[in-house]
């Protein structure tokens, strides 16, 4: 086998190879855990409504350990995403010595929760229908519904508070309840009973919306409820009335 060249070059060729991924291997370890090339600056692209600076070197720390090679942006991700305002985050890497870091944060469209909870202690959905556990002091409308619902009652918000807006009134509390049936509550304090089929009831509530001038709107009393789930009309009732 010895005097055969071809095995021989053969062995040869394996032994470099393997003595290379040696040294490459070793070298990278050695260029991992090097004191050379330390990363010394995190940097936001551009200003924050809501994260604090304090917050991101808290979700950062130990996060960014090593030199700038060993550093893992996913890790850095990873950590600034728990961050209860920040929605998405992009971390890169930019030579010598530097974290550039892209924060998209959560901008709230409402409350999410019982109607008789502490705000502070709710959630918030923001403008995509995601829920979110920042919290705010801002007015917000409240939606209620059922667990995994939150998008298209926020999808809906927007289309309902678009067709009420000629009263105006703004729509303070969406809710879809357990059975699925649409109830809004107007900021003058009318509450509106819509049905379960959510495109019959834009329809109800935009017919309701354009005749309000010459019915509801004409009246001075005070209207408290309004059942829209009629065909061909509507249920009213107002408080003193009630028995």
């Amino acid at each position: 086998m010895w005097d055969n060249p071809r095995i021989l070059n053969m062995a040869a060729g394996a032994l470099v190879g393997i003595a290379v991924l040696v040294f490459t291997s070793v070298g990278i370890l050695l260029l991992l855990h090097s004191p050379l090339f330390p990363v010394t600056q995190l940097e936001i692209t551009h200003a924050l409504a809501k994260t604090t600076k304090e917050e991101i070197e808290a979700a950062t720390r130990g996060r960014i350990g090593g030199n700038f090679f060993a550093v893992a942006p996913a890790e850095v991700r990873a950590g600034l995403e728990q961050l209860p305002w920040v929605r998405r985050a992009a971390v890169r890497r930019v030579w010598p010595d530097r974290l550039e870091v892209t924060l998209e944060e959560h901008v709230a469209l409402a409350r999410w929760g019982e109607v008789n909870a502490d705000p502070q202690q709710q959630a918030l959905i923001n403008t995509y229908g995601e829920r979110f556990n920042g919290r705010t002091e801002q007015a917000l409308p409240l939606f209620l519904g059922p667990a995994g619902t939150e998008h298209e009652v926020a999808r809906r918000y927007e289309r309902f508070a678009d067709l009420v807006a000629p009263l105006g009134t703004e729509l303070e509390r969406v809710v879809l309840t357990q059975r699925y049936a649409w109830q809004l509550r107007l900021a003058s304090g009318l509450h509106v009973m819509l049905g379960r089929d959510a495109d019959a009831a834009e329809s109800r509530l935009r017919r309701f919306v354009e005749v309000y001038p010459e019915t509801l709107g004409s009246m001075a009393r005070r209207h408290e409820y309004v059942d829209l789930r009629y065909p061909n009309g509507f249920a009213l009732r107002v408080p003193e009335l009630k028995g």
